[in-house]
């Protein structure tokens, strides 16, 4: 049985990676999708994808820095559907990392703004919308760095996802009488665009991958499949959690 069938849902950072998966993972099991990115491209291609399967979505591209973005991303839910049941604040970025000494006001800022406070401008809007419904469900994805353990030279990325938890705790406990479950995935290292980018060499792939307990990185899929759950009824029980999706880096990494 479909675990997601008349759920309305909004997923950011939709154009690539574990967002894109999500999304279309969302859709196979019976939820309405808004998509949203930056990217309006990506965002149409995932919704014809959506759609040729026989899924329904639409898309609205954005950025997640502007609290006018969220509300839109909220509206469009609502004027499309008529309510909204499920958010994965997804959007992210590594932002500017290197010697902590070297890292600007602007670049640490700006990790800030779109790791962090875009997902919070997403929550507050979208927790809004849900509080209308009785209840609903907002993930965020964090990450192990800064959680269990942290590189050196990326306090930005780590700093920002850190604060998800944080937030994640809150909000679990300020809306959690109004069943509103709030949770964050924490994946470790998952075979995207980004994580290429950042691991280009077969060097840096083999010392990543052996960071970890199964001795591979995640497939944005495998990911996925944890969101889902989050999301479904199947984790009615399950708020304020840092459920870590990464493949045992926690307890086999630095």
């Amino acid at each position: 049985m479909k675990r997601l069938v008349d759920k309305v849902a909004i997923v950011t950072g939709a154009s690539s990676g574990i967002g894109y998966v999500t999304a279309k993972l969302f859709a196979a099991e019976g939820a309405k999708v808004v998509v949203g990115a930056r990217r309006e491209a990506e965002l149409d291609k995932l919704v014809e994808e959506i759609k040729a399967a026989g899924g329904e979505a639409v898309a609205l591209s954005g950025d997640v820095r502007e609290e006018a973005y969220a509300k839109a991303l909220v509206a469009k839910a609502v004027e499309t559907w008529g309510r909204l049941d499920i958010a994965f604040n997804n959007a992210g970025t590594l932002g500017e990392n290197g010697p902590s000494t070297e890292v600007s006001a602007e670049g640490f800022a700006d990790a800030l703004a779109i790791n962090l406070t875009g997902a919070f401008l997403g929550a507050k809007h979208q927790i809004a919308e849900m509080l209308k419904h009785g209840g609903g469900s907002v993930i965020f994805t964090s990450t192990f760095v800064g959680y269990t353990f942290a590189f050196p030279q990326v306090a930005s990325y780590a700093a920002s996802k850190a604060g998800l938890i944080g937030l994640t705790q809150a909000l679990a406990s300020e809306f959690g009488p109004q069943n509103i479950r709030v949770n964050s995935v924490l994946p470790g290292a998952v075979d995207t665009d980004m994580y290429r980018d950042k691991n280009a060499s077969e060097e840096a792939q083999v010392y990543m991958a052996g960071l970890h307990a199964l001795k591979r990185v995640a497939k944005p899929e495998e990911i996925a499949r944890a969101v889902l759950w989050l999301a479904s009824d199947e984790a009615s029980f399950v708020t304020g959690t840092a459920s870590l999706v990464d493949g045992g880096v926690s307890i086999n990494g630095a």
